[in-house]
C-alpha cells in the first residue's frame, strides 16, 4: 500500500516539478513577481513531497509483518520486539515529548500500540524518570503485576490520584542545516593520533613503449609521495548547569547536552572540512581543489554567467556553460559517481536554469530511491561555500567522497562536577579529535568554478 503511495507521490512530484520549471522565462525573457512567487510555492511543496516519499519507502521497507500482522497485545508481545522498540521510543520521547509517536518507525508504533495503556504508562514513566520510577510502574514492568484493570482520570478512587500536573514533554529545538562533509565524505576513524601519511602515487605522465628486437627497455620508476593526516583537537564549548535544574528537570539533560554537542562539532567541522587552510587545522575540500572554470586563472575555460548574455549576469552568475565546462574540466575517469556540491542560494538558482533547448538543468529523482541530479549528476548543499557573488568559489565538481576525514576515536564528553562546585553548577565539555584532506595524487579529483 505505501509502495503504490510513494509511486503516486512521486507521479504528482513529478507533474509539480515540470509545472514550475515551465514557468522559467525562456532565454531571454524576464522573471515576474508573480511568476517568482508561485514558482517558490511549487518547489517548496516539491521538497515536501519528497520528505513524504522518503516516509512512505521507510515504512514499505519494514517487512510483510507490519503490513499486515494485526498490531500484537503487550500480553503477548515478544520480550524481544519490545527490547527493539524501546530505544527508539527513548529517543524519541527525549527529543520529541509528546509528539514522540510521530516520529517512531511504523514497526515501533505497532509494537507500542499493541501495549496495554497501563504497562505503555509504566515504561513511559521509567523514560522520563529514570530511577525516580514510580513503585506501581516498576512492578508493571518486572511482570509482577501482569492483571490489567480499566482505570480512568474522572474520580481521585479510580486512579485520579496518580495522573501529575500537566507538563509538556517537548522542547522546541531551533535548527539550521550547515553541510553535508560528514556525509559526502569518506571516514577513516583510528585508535591514536600520531601523524599518518597516506600513501600516493602518480604515473599519469609515463606511457609504454615500442621497442625492437634485442633493443634495451628504458628504465622508469614510479614516483611516490604521501598526504599526511594530523589530529587536531577540537571542543564543543563548555555549557554549565545548575544542581536544581539536572534534578528537577523531566527531561534527560545529559541526552539532550549530548546531542547539542554533536551538532556544535558537526558545524565547525563542516566549516574546516570546507574551507580550512591546511596550516595547523584540517585542508578544506576548497583549498585542497584546483580552478575548473574561472576568469583570470589557469585554466580559463569560460565567461562566469556564459557567453554574451545579461541574464545569467556574467559578473555574479552561474549559467549553463559554465557547469557543462566545470564537469569536463574534471578527467573522465573521476566523472562516473561525481557530484556537485554549492550553497543552498546557488542550487535555487540552478534550479531556475535551462539549457539552450529550453530543458531544465534539475531534474528530480522519480524512480524509487533515485537522488535529484543536476546535469546527471547528483549534488550536496553545503551552506559552508560561497553565495553567488563576484570572485567566489561557488560550485564544487568531481569525486567529493575523495575528501577523506580522519577520526581519532569518539566525541569524548567530560562532566566536571568539582570545578563549579561552589556555585551549585555541574559543568560538561565535548573534545574530538579529526583532521581532513583531499586525496589527490596529482590528477586533480575535484575542480572548482571561480566567479568572475
Amino acid at each position: 500500500m505505501s509502495l503504490s503511495k510513494a509511486r503516486e507521490l512521486r507521479e504528482q512530484r513529478g507533474k509539480l516539478i515540470a509545472d514550475a520549471q515551465a514557468l522559467i522565462p525562456v532565454e531571454g525573457g524576464a522573471w515576474t513577481a508573480e511568476t517568482r512567487t508561485k514558482f517558490d510555492q511549487m518547489m517548496t511543496d516539491a521538497d515536501v513531497m519528497a520528505k513524504d516519499i522518503d516516509r512512505l519507502e521507510l515504512a514499505e521497507r519494514v517487512g510483510e509483518e507490519v503490513r499486515t500482522g494485526k498490531p500484537p497485545d503487550a500480553r503477548t508481545t515478544s520480550q524481544d520486539a519490545r527490547d527493539r522498540a524501546v530505544p527508539e521510543y527513548r529517543v524519541a520521547l527525549k527529543r520529541h515529548g509528546r509528539k514522540a509517536m510521530e516520529h517512531l518507525s511504523a514497526e515501533v508504533r505497532s509494537v507500542i500500540d499493541g501495549m496495554h495503556v497501563e504497562y505503555f504508562a509504566a515504561l513511559t514513566d521509567y523514560l522520563c524518570r529514570g530511577e525516580n520510577t514510580k513503585p506501581e510502574s516498576r512492578a508493571i514492568l518486572n511482570g509482577e503485576r501482569k492483571e490489567f484493570r480499566d482505570m480512568g482520570i474522572a474520580s481521585g478512587g479510580a486512579g485520579g490520584y496518580f495522573v501529575p500536573q500537566g507538563f509538556v514533554y517537548e522542547i522546541e529545538d531551533a535548527l539550521k542545516y550547515f553541510g553535508a562533509m560528514l556525509m559526502s565524505s569518506e571516514i577513516m576513524p583510528t585508535a591514536t593520533g600520531q601523524p599518518l601519511p597516506y600513501p600516493t602515487d602518480n604515473d599519469t605522465t609515463v606511457a609504454g613503449e615500442l621497442i625492437g628486437e634485442g633493443t634495451q627497455v628504458t628504465t622508469n620508476d614510479i614516483a611516490l609521495g604521501s598526504i599526511t593526516f594530523n589530529a587536531y583537537k577540537f571542543s564543543t564549548k563548555m555549557i554549565k548547569v545548575s544542581i536544581e535544574l539536572l534534578q528537577d528537570s523531566a527531561f534527560d539533560l545529559e541526552a539532550f547536552i549530548r546531542q547539542k554537542f554533536a551538532q556544535r562539532l558537526g558545524r565547525v567541522l563542516n566549516t574546516y572540512f570546507t574551507t580550512g587552510t591546511g596550516t595547523a587545522q584540517p585542508k578544506g575540500i576548497i583549498p585542497a581543489s584546483i580552478v575548473g572554470v574561472g576568469v583570470g586563472s589557469v585554466p580559463l575555460i569560460a565567461t562566469i554567467g556564459d557567453e554574451n548574455q545579461t541574464s545569467p549576469d556574467p559578473t555574479v552568475q552561474v549559467g549553463y556553460n559554465d557547469l557543462v565546462n566545470l564537469e569536463h574540466s574534471v578527467d573522465p575517469l573521476y566523472r562516473p559517481g561525481a557530484a556537485w556540491m554549492m550553497n543552498d542560494s546557488v542550487l535555487r538558482f540552478i534550479k531556475q536554469l535551462k539549457d539552450k533547448y529550453g530543458r531544465p538543468l534539475w531534474v528530480p529523482g522519480l524512480a524509487t530511491g533515485a537522488p535529484d541530479t543536476i546535469l546527471s549528476y547528483k549534488y550536496w548543499i553545503n551552506n559552508d561555500m560561497d553565495a553567488m557573488a563576484t570572485a567566489k568559489k561557488t560550485v564544487l565538481f568531481g569525486q567529493v567522497s575523495k575528501y577523506m576525514v580522519r577520526q581519532v576515536r569518539e566525541l569524548g564528553i567530560l562532566r566536571l562536577n568539582e570545578r563549579f562546585a561552589d556555585y551549585g553548577q555541574v559543568a560538561f565539555i565535548g573534545f574530538a579529535r579529526y583532521d581532513g584532506n583531499l586525496l589527490d595524487a596529482g590528477t586533480h579529483p575535484v575542480k572548482f568554478l571561480l566567479q568572475a
